[in-house]
């Protein structure tokens, strides 16, 4: 049968028997039309197969199309497949093809000096500005998730150890080492801010004027505020600081399982992620040095 005869009754189909909204019909169309313009001269369904739709995926990769994109594509194409086969119009068409896996996306961090700029940001005068300081460096220092800091506890720290204690996801503890500056930070924190905002007995480090812990979406916005302050344009989280933490930690040379415990994650693989980001900023500092 004639590809183009095929295409029509099938968008017909999915009009009319699927009742497909027009939006979605109108996205079949486009990914099917470009398809079929892809093949060029091939006009018969009997000679569709796997390997030119693995053509078609690989000149859709050349192009520059997201992986997203090409996976949407790919679906539509497959489901038209399917219907080939289901009318009995290529009996014998294959659409096992796996769909392209996506993208790791570089978590976004600070370098040395953008972190130094954010921790100028605070007003160490006020007890707001303290309290902010102290948190912004002991998250950098610590690596800790924001859920993590927001809900430290006093019995989570010990400080002649210089150690802090956490039960990351799925309640697994871990032990992480406390920088000597982050420590000097949290002591004079705890001696001089807390007793502050304290307005009745609790445990946790981190309170706000009320008493009460600090939330993750007030530290958000602070660190939001700080960034923007300091000149900073990278769309940055507390989650950057943690990213920062890592990527700075291998770039001093530290073991990708030594940064894996301490960042609490389950799998070595989501640590491996760090290790582009830090090969990339190396590529980056060699390709500016022999630019000459």
């Amino acid at each position: 049968m004639d590809i183009k005869e095929c295409y029509f009754d099938y968008i017909q189909y999915l009009k009319i028997e699927k009742g497909l909204s027009p939006s979605t019909l109108s996205s079949y169309e486009n990914d099917l039309s470009q398809f079929i313009e892809f093949l060029g001269d091939i006009n018969d369904t009997r000679e569709l197969d796997k390997y030119i739709l693995n053509d078609y995926i690989s000149n859709l990769s050349i192009q520059g199309l997201s992986t997203s994109s090409i996976t949407r594509k790919l679906s539509s194409i497959k489901n038209f497949y399917k219907y080939i086969k289901s009318e009995n119009i290529n009996s014998d068409i294959k659409y096992d093809v796996e769909a392209p896996k996506k993208e790791k996306h570089l978590p976004s961090y600070l370098t040395v000096e953008e972190v130094q700029m954010l921790f100028s940001m605070p007003d160490m005068s006020t007890v707001s500005g303290f309290r902010d300081e102290t948190m912004l460096v002991f998250m950098y220092a610590t690596g800790l998730r924001v859920s993590e800091l927001v809900n430290l506890k006093l019995s989570n720290v010990n400080v002649s150890h210089k150690i802090v204690t956490v039960k990351g996801k799925g309640s697994k503890q871990r032990s992480i080492p406390i920088a000597n500056f982050a420590i000097d930070y949290y002591i004079a924190y705890i001696n001089k801010i807390r007793p502050q905002l304290i307005k009745n007995k609790t445990d946790y480090v981190f309170l706000n004027k009320k008493g009460n812990p600090v939330t993750r979406v007030y530290f958000f916005e602070q660190i939001k505020k700080y960034a923007s302050d300091a000149g900073i344009e990278k769309n940055i989280s507390p989650h950057t600081l943690r990213h920062s933490f890592a990527t700075h930690m291998l770039e001093n040379g530290a073991q990708l399982r030594i940064v894996q415990e301490l960042l609490g994650h389950s799998k070595i693989e989501t640590t491996q992620i760090y290790t582009h980001v830090s090969n990339k900023r190396i590529k980056e500092a060699y390709d500016l040095y022999n630019d000459d």
